[in-house]
């Protein structure tokens, strides 16, 4: 099982999974590079699109790769999208192949937002998170509450060590400068800054990332660490529990420069 992140926009993954001559992609939110590497694999047929919440820059290709492929599209119940898509739920299980990926709703950067985990035989697990995890950060709160976001950052975060996350933007850079600011004695975390820095100036993807990567140098994941909730209630002296001190760091995000 082949996993390729094909570069979107000037930020953005579509992540595709290749297997003998089937494929499937994750948020495309434009066609082309689909199409382009369809082009370059003739006899690859894409035949399922996951999509993970219905923000345009991950489903603005779907109508043309539906009619230009005749895949099915699956998606979360809550949401509308552009074309005829099978809703999931949590604890929806779907099948490709001889892949299954479970359905976990995960509502903040939208209120209808899931994910996919899937373990490929032999494999790592992978994770398609969308916009609800980054690596070092997570998605903004469009829709959802504080309170929702953390749950849904506890919930994937409870996921095995060895998953790799498939995150839908390169934010990593940005997010890690975040990190380092409420943390900067996490030797973890200034070891994978490092790396991550050596892999752009090289111009590779920093993703996937390892879950226990995350778990180790992510502060949204680590809001409950005495280190983190520590520096947040310096910055906001309104952070007295869970949610406030992760409302509290979610917007210290925001404003962060």
């Amino acid at each position: 099982m082949e996993l390729i992140a094909l570069p979107a926009f000037a930020d953005n993954y579509i992540w595709l999974m290749h297997k003998d001559h089937h494929a499937l992609v994750v948020d495309p939110g434009d066609s082309a590079p689909v199409l382009a590497w369809m082009q370059k694999h003739p006899g690859v047929q894409l035949d399922t699109i996951l999509v993970t919440h219905h923000h345009a820059d991950h489903t603005g290709g779907l109508l043309e790769l539906v009619n230009r492929t005749g895949a099915r599209v699956l998606g979360p119940a809550l949401e509308e999208m552009p074309v005829t898509a099978q809703g999931l739920v949590q604890g929806d299980v779907v099948d490709w192949h001889e892949l299954s990926f479970d359905v976990h709703e995960v509502p903040g950067h939208t209120l209808g937002h899931i994910a996919f985990w899937t373990q490929p035989p032999g494999q790592d697990a992978v994770l398609f998170c969308g916009d609800t995890l980054f690596s070092g950060g997570c998605g903004r709160l469009f829709e959802g509450t504080p309170a929702q976001m953390l749950d849904s950052l506890d919930r994937l975060a409870a996921l095995p060590g060895n998953t790799r996350v498939c995150c839908a933007h390169e934010y990593t850079l940005s997010n890690l400068r975040f990190a380092l600011a409420v943390e900067p004695g996490n030797p973890a975390l200034v070891s994978h800054a490092g790396l991550c820095t050596r892999l752009r100036e090289q111009g590779l993807p920093t993703l996937p990332v390892a879950l226990h990567t995350e778990r180790a140098i992510n502060p949204f994941l680590r809001s409950r660490e005495n280190s983190i909730s520590a520096a947040v209630r310096l910055h906001n002296q309104q952070a007295v529990d869970a949610v406030s001190t992760f409302a509290a760091l979610r917007q210290w995000k925001n404003e962060f420069r």
